[in-house]
């Protein structure tokens, strides 16, 4: 079944607008934050396992860190975007994948992008 998906869930993009100028010191002034509902997107908690070594390699604990997130064909999604999942604001982590129009079925694919927790 093509996205979005009938029982996936909305999420929001979190993205700023243009700068409407300049500081004193000529620095950009961000511009205002621009909430986008992205629904029909399926979200999957994202693992990592801790280094091999590491202090926590004994336990073998597997953490989860963030989301993997398909979005519906063709969203839009930049690097610098952040997102509200579940009622966590995340950072989208490396480059955005279109998965394209499959050879099978002539469908658009997904937008897959990993989404990390914003701490700090």
């Amino acid at each position: 079944m093509p996205a979005p998906y009938l029982y996936g869930e909305t999420i929001v993009r979190l993205r700023r607008g243009p700068s409407p100028g300049r500081d004193e010191r000529g620095q950009p002034i961000p511009g205002p934050l621009v909430e986008t509902p992205m629904p029909g997107c399926v979200v999957a908690p994202r693992a990592e396992t801790p280094q091999v070594g590491g202090a926590e390699q004994q336990g073998r604990d597997t953490v989860i860190v963030g989301f993997t997130v398909y979005a519906p064909p063709r969203s839009d999604v930049l690097t610098t975007d952040q997102f509200r999942i579940r009622g966590e604001v995340c950072e989208v982590t490396g480059w955005p994948g279109d998965w394209g129009r499959s050879p099978f079925t002539g469908t658009s694919g997904p937008v897959q992008f990993a989404a990390d927790r914003v701490t700090g």
